[in-house]
């Protein structure tokens, strides 16, 4: 008796198991269809992005894949260093931008109005473009700062030659890069043929 019901619980767990994996899957592939996919990255906040990256030259896609992994869209978003708003700018990082662009009526709390944080987060990342080129290493500036990757370029520990995302040495920096990288292509492969047509 005891062997029978021994048995029936093993079905049920191989049936429960293979229950769940059907299940697994089906999500898999419905997550990989572009109509669901949009919704795990979508495109907020489109025509300021689209419109200030046109301005200062930066790819749109890469702008709203910084967003993404700074705030998650959250426009009041603030972290523990005190970085505000969609794209994290710090305040003091902020303050030289306005006084850089001429913008006399900036004031810390607009960091938290979307159209201001995407200008000057997308003009940011357009001034360490120049600087970098490398979209890597215009991340690692973004997050870990732009004195940080001249030192890492200066002493070596990261070679442009030979640049691999694995060589940033702040962990934070380098998962950040990566979180980024893994956006941007989310964001090519589904948005990117919209820009072509």
């Amino acid at each position: 008796m005891k062997k029978k019901g021994f048995k029936v619980q093993r079905k049920r767990k191989r049936s429960g198991f293979f229950f769940t994996l059907i299940i697994l899957v089906a999500v898999f592939v419905l997550i990989q269809t572009p109509t669901i996919k949009k919704v795990l990255y979508p495109y907020p906040y489109r025509s300021q992005i689209e419109e200030y990256a046109v301005q200062y030259e930066v790819d749109p896609l890469l702008v709203i894949s910084v967003i993404r992994a700074e705030s998650k869209f959250l426009p009041y978003s603030e972290s523990h260093k005190g970085a505000l708003g969609l794209m994290q700018l710090m305040p003091d990082t902020a303050k030289w931008i306005a006084e850089t662009l001429g913008d006399q009526s900036f004031s810390e709390s607009q960091l938290k109005e979307p159209a201001k944080n995407i200008q000057y987060g997308t003009w940011y990342i357009a001034n360490l473009q120049k600087e970098f080129r490398d979209i890597e290493l215009v991340l690692a500036a973004y997050n870990g700062g732009r004195g940080h990757v001249n030192e890492w370029l200066k002493t070596e520990q990261l070679k442009l030659d030979e640049l691999k995302t694995e060589d940033i040495p702040f962990g934070e920096t380098r998962e950040y890069v990566q979180r980024v990288l893994e956006n941007y292509a989310n964001y090519k492969e589904l948005y990117g043929l919209e820009r072509t047509r």
